[in-house]
């Protein structure tokens, strides 16, 4: 579970599988996605920040086994996530670990936020 960056403009960032990586492996993944221009601490960032974040969750033991993230200074966010991946940290423990407001890392709540709220019954594999 090493963590990737790739140092470009913008950066992009990940660690752990990809959806399509862990179906291969026989795990039941779902994946949810974040827009990351919407959180506060983004937007102070940079103005007009564009980013994507994406999650993807392991439903049968409600953790986390990859992440990936895109835009301007994502690196900041991948040993959050190289600790939940690698720490098999539960989905209901992620919501005690809340972000400083406002940074990018808002971005976290945003994901679990996704994740509680959607319909889980079809995903998609990027």
């Amino acid at each position: 579970m090493t963590p990737q960056v790739l140092f470009t403009d913008p950066q992009a960032a990940s660690v752990g599988l990809t959806e399509k990586d862990a179906k291969r492996l026989g795990l039941n993944t779902y994946s949810v996605d974040s827009e990351m221009g919407i959180v506060v601490g983004a937007q102070l960032h940079t103005d007009g920040y564009v980013g994507h974040a994406r999650l993807v969750i392991d439903e049968d033991k409600h953790i986390i086994v990859g992440a990936t993230f895109i835009g301007p200074q994502v690196s900041e966010l991948l040993y959050s996530a190289t600790i939940a991946v690698v720490g098999q940290v539960p989905i209901d423990r992620l919501w005690h670990a809340v972000p400083c407001f406002p940074t990018v890392s808002e971005v976290w709540l945003q994901l679990l936020e996704n994740y509680s709220g959607k319909d889980r019954s079809s995903s998609s594999v990027a």
